[in-house]
């Protein structure tokens, strides 16, 4: 059965790239996307320096939760 699906799939695919590259619309859609992929580092970079921040504080939180179950009095 996923025999069937792969000519007709491989068919649409290959008509959408091509619809890409060789229309106007397409032409601008990939040249707006290159012109970002140059930002797209800067920003990763700045969303794994606010998560490895938050990482950081959750890991302090936990280990004074930590220290505080481990010095409290046995009931």
């Amino acid at each position: 059965m996923r025999k069937s699906w792969a000519l007709p799939l491989t068919v649409v695919g290959l008509g959408s790239l091509g619809a890409l590259l060789f229309s106007d619309r397409g032409r601008r859609a990939i040249g707006w996307v290159m012109a970002r992929v140059n930002e797209a580092p800067d920003r990763l970079a700045e969303w794994n320096d606010t998560a490895q921040a938050e990482l950081d504080r959750i890991q302090t939180a936990l280990n004074e939760i930590a220290e505080s179950l481990q010095t409290r009095p046995a009931q």
